[in-house]
């Protein structure tokens, strides 16, 4: 099987399960957003906290050819971990660091 396949669908049911796992603490509510097209797997959360909407990414990962890279992963127990133990190799997962500011 092609391993870029395997880990798309390692990718969308993991982000699926994350949304569903998730106790609700908050008036938020959590969307995965899986666009195996273009590589793109999210965890959004929309919704009222207190007096202040919140729109945020929880977790969004891109599938590069055969390499995951990890651009958010605000969960509390890491959903990268969670990819580790259902397969996804560590030496394919890249984590996305913010470039420095050049003065």
């Amino acid at each position: 099987m092609d391993q870029t396949l395997n880990y798309a669908d390692i990718l969308k049911t993991t982000v699926q399960e994350a949304i569903i796992n998730q106790p609700r603490l908050q008036a938020l509510k959590l969307y995965a957003v899986c666009d195996t097209e273009s590589g793109h797997f999210l965890v959004l959360a929309t919704g009222w906290d207190k007096q202040r909407w919140i729109d945020s990414i929880l977790f969004h990962a891109r599938l590069v050819e055969h390499q995951i890279i990890i651009e958010e992963d605000n969960f509390e127990e890491s959903l990268t971990q969670l990819l580790i133990a259902k397969g996804i190799r560590k030496e394919d997962i890249a984590i996305h660091l913010q470039p420095a500011i050049l003065s």
